[in-house]
């Protein structure tokens, strides 16, 4: 297992795309940025096959400081919470055998772009 950054990722599809790292960097910020503004607001965000990201509020709770053994309040806060998508669970758990028996789910609606394939559409109408 190993670590990657936002910087290998950003080179990977720029390569993949053939947009240019710059584009790709912007892109992929913009997209985070836009998730945090999203849960920052109450908002759920689901990725159909990805997964949900939602808020939720944490209830206030007794705690206790495990060095001083010392009792403290902890105010009720909001979390960030993610459920896992079906297609992420499949490859995450290694069980990438294809059909799974059920009904197919709804695809977003952007096309999947292989390679570079849709490249030139989407550069377009950014």
């Amino acid at each position: 297992m190993r670590t990657i950054t936002k910087k290998e990722l950003v080179n990977r599809i720029a390569d993949q795309t053939g947009v240019t790292k710059v584009v790709a960097k912007e892109v992929i910020q913009a997209f985070l940025d836009m998730i945090i503004a999203e849960l920052a607001e109450g908002n759920r965000l689901e990725f159909r096959e990805f997964g949900v990201f939602e808020t939720k509020e944490r209830a206030a709770r007794r705690a206790q400081n495990p060095r001083t053994l010392e009792r403290v309040e902890v105010p009720a806060k909001r979390i960030v919470k993610f459920k896992v998508g079906r297609l992420m669970r499949k490859k995450v758990s290694g069980d990438d055998t294809g059909d799974d028996g059920g009904e197919p789910e709804e695809e977003d609606e952007l096309p999947r772009a292989h390679g570079n394939e849709g490249a030139a559409t989407h550069e377009a109408g950014a």
